[in-house]
């Protein structure tokens, strides 16, 4: 779609702006959530880091459901698959999913299948 996806963590959600609507307002797509960052993978999956729940959730494009927690989500922490304020996500060309883990200085690398 010709569109863009903004985390509006201001406001605690996640709004598509459509380039073709003529409209000044976005569609929510995801709200009630403490948004940094989003990442697209190549299936259209639209991925969002949740800095206060301290996890990373995947979100189908279209459906109304509350998405499905990849990594984190175990509380703060410094463990394999624990975040503490995971602020920015990104893909790789390979899949990997790379999180900004800001609380624990460093980035981790997820394999997503």
């Amino acid at each position: 779609t010709d569109s863009l996806i903004i985390c509006d963590q201001g406001n605690q959600r996640v709004v598509r702006w459509s380039h073709r609507s003529g409209t000044t307002q976005g569609e929510i797509l995801i709200d009630n959530i403490y948004c940094y960052g989003i990442a697209m993978d190549e299936q259209r999956y639209l991925y969002v880091s949740d800095a206060r729940k301290h996890e990373v959730r995947r979100y189908q494009l279209g459906e109304k459901k509350p998405g499905t927690v990849i990594v984190g989500g175990n509380r703060s922490g410094a463990g394999a698959s624990q975040f503490s304020y995971p602020i920015d996500l990104s893909f790789d060309r390979h899949g990997n999913l790379y999180v900004v883990d800001m609380g624990n200085h460093h980035v981790q690398r997820f394999y997503i299948e």
